[in-house]
């Protein structure tokens, strides 16, 4: 699977623990885009990840800046509560990069100025809806482009 998930200042060591397990089982890389609110070494985000955190292909990115000069990504999808568009609306690409922000802010308006035609959102139809879980908004989605680039390929 050539899918790759990146979590932007990720704050919450289970919610990275379990987006960690998600990559392993889905055969997709998790960059991690510091500062990170927590220490790789966090009992938590081993916990979450279980037995799958030591089969996790993880990058440590020192910046948004590194990840970029780093990576050099063709095709990447900003997930956001703020976004209009849907993600079953878009069109995943083999090699994707599927950015999500830090839990308490999400992405910074800077990223929505810069890459406004790549946000994507997961549609909420719940009266007192505001945001989903991170682990549980990166499963969704990554779930999504994998099925797509499975049919692509």
């Amino acid at each position: 699977m050539n899918l790759n998930i990146v979590l932007f200042n990720p704050e919450i060591p289970h919610n990275t623990g379990a987006i960690g397990r998600v990559c392993v089982c889905l055969g997709a890389r998790l960059h991690l885009v510091q500062p990170l609110g927590f220490s790789l070494s966090d009992r938590h985000l081993r916990r979450a990840g279980l037995d799958y955190w030591k089969d996790v292909d993880l990058i440590l990115h020192r910046s948004w800046d590194h990840f970029l000069e780093t990576e050099h990504p063709r095709h990447m999808s900003f997930v956001s509560a703020k976004s209009r568009t849907s993600y079953f609306e878009h069109r995943f690409h083999p090699g994707e990069y599927i950015v999500f922000g830090p839990e308490a802010d999400g992405l910074p308006q800077g990223f929505h100025s810069r890459y406004p035609d790549a946000f994507v959102t997961i549609p909420m139809p719940g009266p007192h809806a505001r945001s989903l879980n991170l682990a549980t908004a990166a499963a969704i989605v990554a779930y999504e482009a994998y099925r797509q680039i499975r049919q692509k390929g």
